[in-house]
């Protein structure tokens, strides 16, 4: 039998206006899909006229400025609409949905969905939740103690992967998702006779141990910072009068 980890995976990246999910905007999104190590990665595309300026710092990281995506990106609301169809598709199949840093993401999706489309990204994608891999969670329970940062440049570096075009969203979730296949052969012994259900639910658990973890340490530290502990998804803010 198979393992999850060597059989179909997707994953999903989105480059943003900023890094704030409650209020920042999707200027590009992609959807890459592998049937197995090493077959081909069929990659969609979304470029997103987000219809607010895009800063500066955000244009340094990721190419994309205002004018470019005014004359070649799409209207948000269609856009949306064709990443949660694809989105469903993967749910329906059956297929993992590998995202680095789920909180933010699919957050932000969620938001963008609320904001232009008047629906959640769980209403938006059926009656069965995503069953979502997170690198970052699961690189953080799995191998602990480990010294250094955990971005997604890191964890290619950490797990011998190439990450070729570094914050191009395809790139990027290309690279997340050659993440967890190689996570998933370094710690097979732990991993290979969970589910992806099985481990989205205890992914939940472990990241918000993270998140406690975190937290105290930015109080020992004087800081007030606030971590959520809710994931793949934050719970959405009620609006203040």
């Amino acid at each position: 039998m198979t393992v999850w980890y060597e059989g179909p995976l997707a994953a999903f990246d989105t480059e943003t206006t900023g890094v704030d999910p409650e209020r920042d905007r999707i200027v590009s999104a992609a959807l890459v899909v592998q049937d197995a190590p090493g077959a081909p990665v069929r990659a969609t595309r979304w470029l997103v006229d987000p219809g607010v300026p895009v800063p500066e710092a955000a244009t340094a990281v990721h190419g994309l400025t205002g004018e470019h995506l005014r004359g070649h990106g799409r209207r948000p609301v269609e856009v949306l609409e064709e990443i949660t169809r694809a989105l469903a598709a993967r749910r329906a199949a059956g297929t993992p949905l590998v995202v680095m840093n789920a909180p933010f993401d699919l957050t932000l999706l969620d938001r963008e969905l609320r904001r232009h489309r008047g629906t959640s990204l769980e209403r938006s994608t059926g009656s069965a939740p995503l069953c979502v891999l997170d690198p970052r969670v699961l690189d953080k329970h799995l191998d602990r103690y480990r010294k250094g940062r955990r971005t997604l440049t890191d964890l290619c570096g950490h797990y011998g992967v190439e990450l070729d075009g570094a914050h191009d969203a395809a790139a990027d979730a290309t690279a997340a998702l050659e993440v967890v296949r190689e996570m998933g052969r370094r710690f097979a012994p732990r991993l290979s006779s969970l589910s992806p259900a099985e481990l989205h639910t205890l992914q939940a658990v472990w990241h918000a141990a993270q998140a406690r973890g975190l937290q105290a340490w930015f109080a020992r530290n004087g800081s007030d910072e606030a971590v959520d502990p809710a994931w793949p998804l934050r719970p959405r803010v009620p609006a203040t009068a």
